[in-house]
């Protein structure tokens, strides 16, 4: 990318986007196009063809998807499937037929086999069944992926996909039932605390490890691989061939169990209530630890401190008016 670059970032005022645009303004980019919701329903094909024909974007960051935790996956499995299959196929195939010439899709870890071999290489897509909570959701970011490597080899577009671990931060979804782990979290135990609840309930028996990354820290690592890296030339590469490298992974290698998790946020929220475990509802994959070998190689590593990041998350929880 250059500087001058007309740069649009599809979702920016969620999880993902909000960190990418940060990023991308304190690199110098300063022409980035964002669009909320109600200018522009990225549901709607016509929408999206004439945003794409009037504004004409050189780059395209795609982080915008409707996105949850293990029950809104699991509820909405419809929904989840229909509308991201809808949006990254409008975005996408739009883009392509505006001639932009740099794109970038943000897929997520849940793409791959739920009893995968650790850490989870790239290479290991398409190599076992997925966990079923969230295969819906799963199965649209594939089809992403497929769209998005199909055109860069038929028609040459240097468009590329990067597959982040699970992220929490600023501009985190905290809907009560529908966010992710740490968003969850934060908010039960926050709200037990200031209301001398006796006791937090969390899903599971609190066993599986999951990798979490702070949502600036992808947000630099993007930012980086839109304005540094060709995927046409890498796939070319003996690195790309020898992994057959469709994605690449952007993790942080912080692991660590629900359960810990939920103690820790407890201890930082200095919550004195109980930490009681549902062992009737389910735990979701066991470990999902991202293999960021490639994204080393190519010269970005996660520098982000977890416990900090986590402070500073549950602070702007608190400054929320929900």
């Amino acid at each position: 990318m250059n500087k001058s670059d007309k740069i649009f970032v599809a979702g920016h005022a969620g999880l993902a986007g909000t960190a990418i645009v940060e990023s991308l303004e304190y690199q110098g980019f300063s022409n980035i196009i964002t669009r909320t919701r109600s200018e522009l329903d990225l549901l709607n094909l016509n929408s999206v063809q004439e945003f794409f024909q009037n504004v004409k974007p050189d780059v395209v960051i795609l982080a915008a998807a409707k996105v949850g935790g293990i029950h809104a996956n699991n509820t909405f499995r419809a929904d989840f499937i229909f509308e991201n299959l809808q949006i990254q196929s409008n975005v996408i195939w739009s883009a392509h037929v505006s001639n932009v010439h740099r794109l970038v899709f943000l897929g997520s870890s849940c793409i791959y086999p739920k009893n995968c071999p650790q850490p989870i290489k790239e290479e290991y897509l398409l190599s076992g069944k997925l966990e079923y909570t969230n295969q819906p959701y799963a199965i649209a970011k594939i089809a992403g992926i497929e769209l998005i490597n199909s055109l860069r080899k038929q028609y040459n577009r240097d468009y590329f996909c990067v597959m982040p671990t699970n992220l929490f931060g600023k501009n985190d979804n905290y809907h009560p039932e529908n966010s992710h782990v740490i968003a969850s979290l934060i908010r039960k135990i926050c709200e037990a605390k200031f209301s001398n609840k006796k006791e937090v309930i969390v899903w599971g028996d609190g066993t599986p490890l999951r990798e979490f990354m702070y949502s600036r820290d992808l947000g630099d690592a993007v930012s980086f691989l839109a304005a540094n890296v060709s995927f046409k030339d890498l796939e070319q590469c003996q690195l790309g061939k020898l992994h057959n490298l469709s994605h690449i992974n952007v993790g942080s290698g912080v692991e660590i169990s629900i359960k810990e998790l939920a103690y820790k946020i407890s201890s930082l929220v200095k919550y004195e209530g109980n930490i009681n475990f549902d062992l009737s509802k389910p735990n979701g994959t066991s470990r999902k630890l991202m293999d960021c070998s490639i994204l080393k190689e190519l010269g970005w590593e996660s520098k982000a401190n977890f416990d900090e990041s986590l402070s500073k998350t549950i602070v702007l929880f608190n400054q929320l008016k929900l």
